[in-house]
């Protein structure tokens, strides 16, 4: 049976969250994106220092206001709250002691939204490199990838809510299932560190949504600007820009697979991984041209993004072996820090030999 705190206000959060994400988006594309052009370093450096900057101006929210997220308004509130998603805080059911259950409790609460926010972000840097072989596969013009991305998140955004919200159910009614997230991730680790070195390629051709298009005679096979859409002979057919958000689309709900339970390893809170996740998707763009130019430099972030996936999944599995949590959140931001720095750091210094063709001469 559901605790009685504030269902109307965690509702009301989330709506008003999400009218805040669509008119950041709306403001994007309205005011800063409104002619095609080709993302250049600046602008995408000063984007995601925005982007970041709403994170940590939402982090600070919680660290000072995190009761508003789920109507807490008293002690009885804080600890069924606490029971229900934060198992892990021991706080005192005294109601004298509210003031400092409270305290613990946005301290907890913020905690686990940036550490959600650092590991959705770094995970995403190998979702950037698959993004930028679809476009490249496709011959998308660069004009074009701020369009395709854009509405890219919007499909990412409920997508990603009813996949959360789902989990989160799925995870309150069977806890088990956070053992089989751990082991999956585990293993989505190791293969990732097994395939590091593999070219990975779309055979654009043999797409299967391509075919799909074809063989029902529902698309054309030129593009028409930024349109998603086009009309030939008075039939109105898709282009492959249209074609090519379907498969960015389809990218981001299998990288949700290893993104949306990796946050699970630090909060059951489905309200704070959903805007963690949200958060970090934003300024997935920026990242995206920032990086699209100098990916090639950073030969070691694959090796991280792999240790990242088996160490939350190292992470998830102990509870169970153990009976009580063993890494805090505190500690999981610190190494997941130290692994996205580290293999930055690595690719910077220790930079891969380029080979030189050798001449027949």
């Amino acid at each position: 049976m559901r605790p009685n705190f504030n269902t109307m206000s965690e509702t009301l959060f989330l709506i008003l969250f999400i009218i805040f994400i669509g008119s950041l988006l709306a403001l994007d594309l309205g005011a800063f994106h409104k002619q095609d052009h080709v993302v250049t370093f600046k602008e995408s450096l000063r984007s995601t220092i925005i982007y970041v900057s709403i994170a940590l101006l939402f982090f600070f929210l919680i660290r000072f206001k995190g009761e508003i997220l789920h109507g807490i308004h008293d002690n009885q509130t804080l600890i069924e709250v606490s029971s229900k998603y934060h198992d892990q805080l021991h706080l005192n059911p005294d109601e004298s002691a509210y003031e400092e259950n409270l305290l613990q409790y946005r301290k907890s609460l913020s905690l686990q939204f940036i550490t959600g926010y650092f590991i959705e972000e770094t995970l995403s840097i190998d979702n950037i490199f698959v993004m930028i072989m679809i476009f490249l596969s496709f011959g998308v013009g660069r004009e074009y990838y701020h369009r395709v991305l854009f509405y890219g998140i919007l499909g990412a955004i409920v997508l990603r809510l009813i996949f959360i919200m789902t989990a989160s159910a799925l995870i309150q009614r069977f806890h088990w299932i956070l053992l089989i997230f751990g082991v999956f991730l585990i293993y989505s680790g190791i293969k990732m560190f097994l395939d590091r070195n593999k070219e990975e390629h779309v055979d654009v051709k043999n797409h299967v949504l391509v075919r799909f298009f074809a063989k029902w005679n529902l698309s054309t096979d030129h593009y028409d600007g930024h349109n998603f859409f086009t009309k030939e002979n008075g039939r109105r057919l898709v282009t492959p820009l249209f074609i090519v958000l379907l498969i960015i689309e389809f990218s981001d709900i299998i990288f949700a697979f290893d993104s949306i339970p990796a946050i699970f390893s630090v909060t059951e809170d489905p309200y704070i991984v959903f805007m963690s996740n949200i958060f970090a998707i934003l300024g997935l763009r920026s990242l995206f041209f920032m990086l699209e130019s100098v990916m090639d430099k950073f030969a070691y972030l694959k090796v991280g993004v792999a240790l990242l996936l088996a160490f939350i999944g190292v992470k998830m599995m102990l509870p169970f072996i153990f009976g009580k949590e063993i890494i805090s959140t505190g500690i999981s931001l610190i190494i997941i820090l130290t692994i996205l720095v580290g293999s930055i750091g690595l690719s910077l210094l220790f930079p891969p030999k380029k080979e030189i063709p050798v001449s027949n001469e």
